[in-house]
């Protein structure tokens, strides 16, 4: 030790130095950290992360090359199959589920694509995004986020298949609508009133030429897809998501009759185009799929092979997207795992009361009556309701706690029909829809028939609120009047509203009921008090209760 300096100098000096070293390691790493970070791709929650590859072209990538991810984080694993883009780019999508730090390996029987490696972050969803649509409390439906999902939809299709124009003119009537799901097909449709040849076919064209009738006579390899056809259909699918409607996209179709032969392709090239689709389109969020429109109408299919197909998307999902089967005449076996919920074509459970909820007590299921007539002017019996039969068939299904769409059928001179391909809405029934879309959001939450045993018109969802419809009976008043099952103790307190759904009026009474106690099955207003009621079709009554 040096003459006069003192020991603790040197064990401050010394100090001092290892935390300039340990400052300056920080320092350093949270730089590298704050690299790594702002490199690293970032994509929401329930957003979509993909993978391009360069691989071969030569021999028939579609059947030549097996391509999947592993995606991992922490314990959580999930494995996606990737599909071949064309002109040598192949492509892998993932929707995470959680946000932090995703790292995905890729598999491959070729050395070019396998073993491929990297990451991205995933970070909290914003704006619109609240995740898939899921099945939620038996009967109904529920974003990821928890944000309930009221299905009030509508039909359109072949709208994909009609050109930009008339596509965005679709694009454009949505967006004013109060539709948030709409039934579309994959597969172009040639039926009543959409016979256009579209500008993308799924498949590659061996050859086509007119026949002795005059119709073109088309030949497609199916194992070969076209992939600008699937490319189109993705953009109008994000754009559907843009407005935040689903997409309840029909894998299978009858409305073929030879003319392409997409409804006759073998069971083989059947799964094989299930499996592409699925790659192609699981990612999407917005996705619901339905096996088939009319699937007993498909005559190339037996019945028994819905349950190969079914199992075939439900096995190449790694997501689980809503599942469901649409019938013609005969109901598939909608009771069976593949199925998340029910989709029916009825008119009848919608036409009066206590009918709409005999099948959801039968499935145990959501219900949607997808299909039950269309308001229009058409000269067939399925395309000519008026807009109050159709608004009339929406709250029927309301009431009894399942779900309808709407479709439009309206032919005017030189315009399209909204149910075929798109195009402007007509009809007096969206409005309408729109009104009740509004009660039922603004509700405390989903309804179901508060007595459905003896009282099919009142609805609740719980003993705070009520809504009872009248349908088409009229009358002068009604008197306060509530079912015992589920009902609400004496001495509460409620306000009524009266709704006219055709009008779109809503009326609060400034008089306050309260209830007495059970006088057999129905509890009353302790004073017998009436509601008196304009005497018109189609009313409604809101019943909140009051502190």
């Amino acid at each position: 030790m040096k003459p006069g300096i003192k020991p603790s100098y040197i064990k401050s000096s010394y100090m001092q130095r290892c935390i300039c070293i340990v400052a300056y390691f920080l320092v350093g790493s949270l730089c590298l950290i704050k690299c790594y970070a702002s490199d690293v791709p970032k994509v929401e929650r329930w957003g979509r992360y993909e993978i391009t590859l360069k691989g071969p072209v030569t021999g028939n990538p579609y059947t030549d090359v097996t391509l999947k991810a592993t995606f991992s984080k922490g314990t959580d694993k999930v494995t996606v199959n990737g599909f071949y883009d064309g002109d040598g780019v192949y492509k892998i999508r993932f929707m995470p589920a959680k946000t932090g730090v995703w790292n995905y390996v890729t598999a491959s029987n070729l050395a070019a694509l396998k073993n491929k490696t990297g990451s991205f972050q995933c970070v909290s969803a914003a704006g619109d995004n609240h995740g898939m649509v899921r099945v939620w409390d038996t009967y109904n439906f529920k974003y990821d986020d928890g944000k309930v999902f009221y299905p009030f939809g509508t039909t359109a299709y072949a709208w994909t298949h009609q050109g930009e124009e008339l596509e965005q003119l679709t694009l454009k009537s949505l967006k004013n609508a109060p539709f948030n799901k709409v039934r579309m097909c994959v597969f172009p449709k040639y039926y009543n009133y959409v016979t256009n040849e579209p500008e993308l076919y799924p498949y590659e064209k061996i050859s086509s030429a007119k026949g002795a009738n005059g119709r073109v006579k088309f030949v497609w390899d199916f194992k070969k897809f076209n992939p600008a056809f699937f490319r189109h259909l993705e953009n109008r699918i994000d754009d559907l998501n843009a407005l935040g409607i689903q997409a309840d996209v029909i894998i299978f179709h009858p409305y073929d009759k030879g003319h392409w032969g997409f409804d006759s392709m073998g069971k083989a090239n059947d799964l094989f185009y299930i499996k592409y689709l699925i790659a192609r389109l699981s990612s999407f969020r917005n996705v619901w799929w339905s096996m088939a429109n009319e699937f007993d109408y498909i005559k190339s299919k037996p019945r028994e092979v819905w349950d190969t197909y079914s199992a075939a998307v439900v096995n190449n999902d790694p997501y689980r997207h809503l599942c469901s089967i649409h019938n013609g005449s005969v109901y598939f076996d909608n009771w069976k795992s593949y199925f998340t919920h029910v989709s029916i074509q009825n008119g009848a459970p919608v036409e009066d009361f206590g009918r709409a909820v005999l099948l959801r007590d039968v499935y145990f299921k959501p219900v949607i009556y997808d299909e039950v007539c269309y308001e229009g002017n058409l000269p067939l019996r399925w395309g000519n309701l008026t807009g109050q039969q159709m608004t009339e068939a929406i709250w029927q299904g309301i009431i009894a706690g399942t779900y309808v769409t709407h479709g439009e059928t309206i032919k005017t001179k030189g315009d399209t029909i909204f149910w075929a391909k798109g195009g402007v809405l007509k009809g007096e029934s969206p409005a309408r829809i729109a009104f009740l879309k509004n009660i039922m959001e603004q509700g405390p939450g989903p309804l179901k028939l508060a007595d459905p045993w003896k009282d099919n018109q009142t609805a609740q969802t719980d003993s705070t609120y009520y809504l009872i419809y009248f349908g088409k009976q009229t009358q002068k008043d009604w008197a306060f009047s509530l079912p015992k099952k589920n009902g609400p103790p004496a001495g509460t307190k409620f306000k009524v509203d009266i709704i006219d759904t055709w009008n779109m009026t809503i009326t609060p009474l400034n008089e306050v009921f309260e209830t007495a106690a059970p006088d057999g099955y129905r509890i009353y207003d302790t004073h017998g008090k009436k509601v008196k009621l304009p005497d018109n079709p189609y009313m409604a009554l809101r019943i909140k209760q009051v502190k």
